[in-house]
């Protein structure tokens, strides 16, 4: 009896030590990441790395495309704080900003994204491959040419907003070109970019130059495994300190104190926590207005969406 006295102490005092509702919310404001900027959104049953999102595209309701200036400040304008971009090295020593591995998805051209020189890539219609019913006709043709914008265009067209950059590669030699671009920009604010993407490349550009944030899948799940078995006694673990943490939808209520103390221990060391649905094997948005109202009263992190337009009335 002693023994089963003494277990539901220490039960009760983890509990009590965890408890999310005994906490007050974040002094900070739910914040929202647009992935891509304002897209084409597309069927995700079945994707793979491979697939040509471009040809299963929802019937269009609006004319903006991804990765583009247009599309980064219509997300700016609908609220919001972060706009996730791609970037791939091209052939003369630039920086694209464009999500494949090669043009023939999405343009008329063909070839690996990064063996072609910026102007080529310029000249291409980014919007000629998207089609919403197999090809029957492509309503956006035409509408995307020159539309591929350079990394410099963008950080310069938006000095002041922040952007989440994907790595595309696992080369450690893009790390290299990355630093020795910002180091082309001496007024940069390093502290409105974060990276992420391939492990190696993303690793050693925080080598690198430790001003810049970013994580890896590797780091997320390295601060994830440590939290579930550590946190229960308070101690925040270093993985978890000066990151990034992207936690999915379905698995957060499972972190010790989700969400007001988990995301306050995460605020208090530096970190900043991302949270996204991966339901489907994949990352996606959160894009249910409903859902985003049921956890605004508690949750002070970033939403990642695929839809800002959708929550373009979030604050409501």
């Amino acid at each position: 009896m002693k023994y089963v006295k003494i277990l539901l102490l220490v039960v009760a005092l983890v509990y009590l030590n965890n408890a999310s509702w005994l906490r007050s919310v974040p002094d900070a404001e739910l914040r929202f990441l647009a992935h891509r900027g304002v897209h084409q959104n597309f069927s995700k049953a079945g994707i793979t790395g491979q697939s040509c999102t471009a040809s299963r595209i929802e019937a269009p309701s609006h004319q903006y495309l991804e990765n583009t200036l247009d599309s980064i400040d219509q997300a700016f304008a609908l609220g919001a704080d972060i706009v996730e971009v791609d970037i791939h090295p091209t052939a003369d020593g630039r920086f694209v900003v464009f999500h494949d591995w090669t043009i023939d998805c999405r343009t008329e051209g063909k070839g690996v994204t990064r063996e072609q020189t910026l102007s080529y890539l310029k000249s291409l219609d980014i919007a000629y491959g998207y089609t919403a019913d197999e090809g029957k006709s492509y309503p956006l043709r035409g509408t995307g040419i020159g539309k591929m914008p350079s990394l410099a265009e963008v950080l310069d067209r938006f000095p002041e907003q922040k952007f989440l950059i994907n790595i595309k590669s696992n080369d450690p030699v893009e790390a290299d070109l990355i630093n020795a671009f910002l180091a082309q920009r001496p007024g940069e604010n390093l502290g409105r970019l974060s990276f992420y993407g391939g492990q190696l490349p993303t690793s050693r550009l925080r080598q690198l130059n430790p001003s810049l944030s970013g994580f890896t899948n590797a780091s997320v799940k390295r601060c994830a495994i440590r939290y579930l078995l550590l946190a229960w006694t308070g101690y925040l673990p270093e993985s978890c300190r000066d990151t990034t943490v992207a936690i999915p939808i379905d698995y957060a209520p499972y972190f010790w104190g989700w969400p007001r103390l988990f995301v306050s221990r995460m605020h208090n060391a530096n970190s900043q926590v991302i949270l996204l649905d991966m339901s489907h094997g994949h990352t996606d948005g959160i894009d249910d207005p409903d859902l985003v109202h049921s956890l605004a009263p508690d949750f002070r992190g970033i939403i990642w969406t695929d839809k800002i337009e959708q929550l373009e009335s979030k604050n409501d």
